[in-house]
């Protein structure tokens, strides 16, 4: 009790450039990976950066209760404050957006969270939240999306959405690969059931030969680990930092995502530059980054035949993973770089007129 009071005597934001708002900061998560390129570069130019996430904001960890108490926890910490712009990642960090005083507000959307909230949740649940998402997007003054398609879905809601996508920093990639097999498929993110990791049990214990690593942090994390015990080749290695987790990515032969929503995802657009073959589920933002046999293999969500297959068809045609390598880093590069989204955003912000400081 003593330091949730301490915590509220200190709690007012002085007045800052930019205050950014996100449930994760930290991490190998592509949100959090995206919060930190951000931050990191509106530092570097000068401006003043106050960060509001779940690192520094008391939350209650139990699963189904991290987002709405962080939603009530921020937006608390967030009255009397005052700044240029606010910038809240997901609509968990949109009431904290909505009391801080600022000239400029900007929310930008991660996914289609109603429909994740529905799929975690249920229906019932999904159906609150859904409420609550068309009140907290009626309160920025932009509202951007990292994804083409879900900019597609909100637009066709009545809302005016920019996309602009998440990106690489391809100055900060990993010189040398952590194979910890000869054959290695690797899993980075969030443990959590929509990312499709049952269907990595199942693709694993059809093939053999392959060896499959799981690295990451979250609520469905005991469930998986105990499931995955029973597996020979398959090896949990837990929440790393970000630099570690790029060497895993770079030590593999192919990186997988079976999600069954999925926004504009950083770890695919990591595996890309790093030249490192994707499968994808065909779902959300991921069928704007993997076109099929071209940047990447895509498989029907949920679907562990497929995976299987599309996995031992990266491992055995050395010659199309070459060629999806390849392709995929040219795509990244050119389309998905830090310093043309930080420009993007800039703009949004109204500093500068996207040229900095």
């Amino acid at each position: 009790m003593f330091s949730f009071i301490l915590w509220l005597s200190n709690m007012v934001i002085p007045l800052k450039d930019v205050v950014v708002v996100s449930p994760t900061s930290r991490g190998s998560g592509g949100v959090a990976q995206h919060i930190d390129g951000l931050v990191g570069r509106l530092k570097s130019d000068g401006y003043g950066v106050e960060v509001i996430s779940s690192s520094n904001t008391p939350i209650i960890r139990v699963k189904g209760l991290m987002n709405p108490s962080f939603a009530l926890s921020s937006m608390v910490k967030a009255l009397g404050g005052r700044c240029h712009v606010v910038h809240a990642h997901n609509i968990p960090s949109a009431p904290a957006m909505r009391a801080l005083r600022a000239d400029v507000k900007v929310l930008t959307l991660h996914g289609f969270y109603s429909e994740q909230v529905k799929l975690l949740h249920g229906g019932a649940v999904g159906g609150l939240v859904s409420w609550f998402e068309r009140r907290a997007l009626r309160w920025a003054d932009v509202i951007t999306a990292v994804s083409k398609s879900s900019a597609e879905v909100y637009r066709g809601m009545g809302y005016d959405v920019r996309f602009i996508p998440n990106a690489v920093d391809l100055n900060r990639l990993p010189s040398e690969g952590l194979r910890v097999f000869s054959s290695q498929v690797i899993y980075v993110g969030r443990l959590s059931r929509e990312k499709g990791l049952d269907t990595i049990l199942e693709a694993a214990a059809k093939v053999s030969g392959l060896n499959f690593l799981i690295v990451g942090w979250g609520p469905y994390g005991p469930t998986l680990r105990a499931k995955a015990s029973k597996l020979k080749n398959m090896r949990l290695i837990g929440e790393v930092g970000h630099d570690e987790a790029l060497r895993y990515i770079a030590g593999s032969d192919v990186l997988v995502l079976p999600s069954y929503v999925e926004g504009l995802s950083t770890v695919i657009l990591e595996a890309m530059a790093l030249k490192v073959p994707v499968v994808a589920s065909a779902v959300g933002g991921n069928t704007e980054l993997v076109e099929d046999g071209v940047t990447g293999l895509l498989v029907s969500p949920g679907d562990p035949e497929q995976l299987a297959s599309a996995i031992e068809r990266i491992i055995s045609e050395r010659n199309l993973a070459a060629r999806i390598a390849s392709e995929a880093y040219k795509r990244v590069s050119n389309e998905y770089s830090w310093d043309r989204v930080y420009r993007e955003y800039l703009r949004v912000y109204g500093l500068e007129d996207g040229d900095g400081r």
